[in-house]
């Protein structure tokens, strides 16, 4: 088994690339899935689309095809050349997978370092990916490894403090453009998770939210999630609503554009847009007045971001490292041959020991010792036959980690590799 990683970032695509490979909802994704299961070389799989990634996380028997594989599916389904796919994707495999997959976790790949989101959403895919049968025990041990490193991150050096989500980027950007917030409405269209997010951070910097979605049950339980009063106002309205709130926000799941040219009108008030959906659910709109802030148009106070957050993450950067190389010591540590080749040493040593005892004792003859150990060992090898059988067995669910751990920890076996008792 190895590991292979696929990624498409803010790093190596622009925002148009990205609105064409993004999976906008779980049934595109689970559909994404399923067509890759298909591939006999590839065993396991999770898919991760977030406005500023998509990663391709699999376990396989054959990397060259595996990757090729991929990249032509994601080809197919984005209308975009494999040879320019295959030009941008950073591709990573075993070793250099799992670094990746950690660093992601860990928010260190992110546009925002520290961003407090990706773990959450990495989560949400594995346990979709997990629950539909397109993960197993191979992909879920690399998975609790990450979350385990992305919390030791977290907590060795405070990343996560601060402005640290595009969200929370975005609000601070937009504060700029007032000297006072306090009388300044912001529109928030979509009631998702980035919404609530979005609502928080404003609410936090003083301005009053209009909460707009087109699920309007929705919009208003999510409203009432706050403290504070948030107008929730009809889809029907939201042509009027756009050219009367200076500030807007749109973070929903729709495929296509929402906001288009001919629903914008002349205004004589500035307006600021952020457009913090992939795909993005703001057109290419022209008006004066008006300014519009994609994803990618973040990139300033990101860049500040980095640099305040540089030595925090050279010391996230030693933890990730750690915990690859700990991650593939542990993983020897469960292989099943060398639990069950120790068992039978340290029986047979046992056996050695308890027969030279006997002899020195005079309870035995010395004649004798090489019958009677052969007898021992044929009533070890008869005593253990089954259990061998029963771990091999065991071996293959996801169950198994926590057996064999414990079968170490019961025989007092070599266990100074198996790092999972040690989390």
């Amino acid at each position: 088994m190895s590991y292979l990683s696929i990624s498409f970032t803010h790093k190596n695509t622009d925002i148009e690339m990205r609105e064409k490979l993004a999976f906008p909802d779980e049934s595109a994704s689970e559909q994404f899935l399923k067509k890759l299961k298909n591939q006999e070389s590839i065993d396991e799989v999770i898919l991760l689309s977030t406005c500023n990634r998509v990663e391709i996380i699999a376990s396989v028997s054959d990397i060259a095809k595996s990757q090729e594989y991929v990249i032509n599916a994601l080809s197919n389904y984005s209308n975009i050349e494999f040879d320019e796919l295959f030009e941008r994707a950073d591709i990573y495999d075993n070793a250099g997978a799992i670094h990746h997959l950690f660093s992601v976790s860990s928010a260190l790949d992110s546009l925002v370092i520290g961003e407090t989101q990706i773990v959450g959403q990495l989560k949400d895919a594995y346990r979709m990916a997990l629950n539909k049968g397109y993960c197993d025990q191979g992909l879920t041990r690399a998975m609790n490894y990450a979350f385990q490193c992305s919390a030791a991150v977290r907590n060795a050096t405070q990343l996560g403090t601060g402005s640290v989500s595009v969200a929370s980027t975005a609000v601070a950007k937009a504060k700029t453009f007032f000297s006072e917030t306090k009388n300044i409405k912001a529109l928030v269209i979509g009631a998702g998770e980035m919404s609530e997010l979005t609502i928080r951070h404003l609410h936090k910097s003083g301005f009053s939210v209009v909460l707009v979605s087109r699920n309007l049950k929705k919009a208003t339980l999510l409203a009432q999630n706050f403290d504070q009063e948030i107008e929730v106002e009809s889809y029907d309205n939201i042509n009027a609503l756009l050219n009367d709130i200076p500030l807007l926000f749109t973070a929903t799941s729709a495929p296509y554009p929402i906001i288009t040219q001919d629903m914008v009108k002349e205004c004589s008030f500035n307006r600021y847009w952020f457009d913090i959906a992939v795909p993005r659910d703001i057109d290419s709109i022209k008006s004066s007045n008006l300014e519009v802030f994609a994803v990618d148009d973040l990139q300033e106070i990101v860049n500040e971001n980095m640099k305040i957050r540089a030595e925090k993450a050279k010391e996230a950067y030693t933890i990730v490292n750690k915990y690859s190389k700990e991650f593939f010591t542990w993983l020897k540590s469960l292989e099943i041959d060398p639990v069950v080749k120790q068992m039978y040493v340290k029986a047979n040593t046992v056996i050695e020991k308890k027969i030279s005892n006997a002899i020195a004792k005079g309870y035995i003859d010395a004649k004798d010792e090489k019958n009677i150990t052969k007898l021992c060992e044929t009533i070890l090898n008869e005593f253990l036959h089954e259990p061998t059988k029963q771990l091999k067995t065991i071996s293959k669910s996801l169950e198994s980690d926590a057996v064999l751990s414990s079968i170490q920890n019961i025989f007092a076996l070599d266990s100074k590799n198996n790092k999972n008792n040690k989390k």
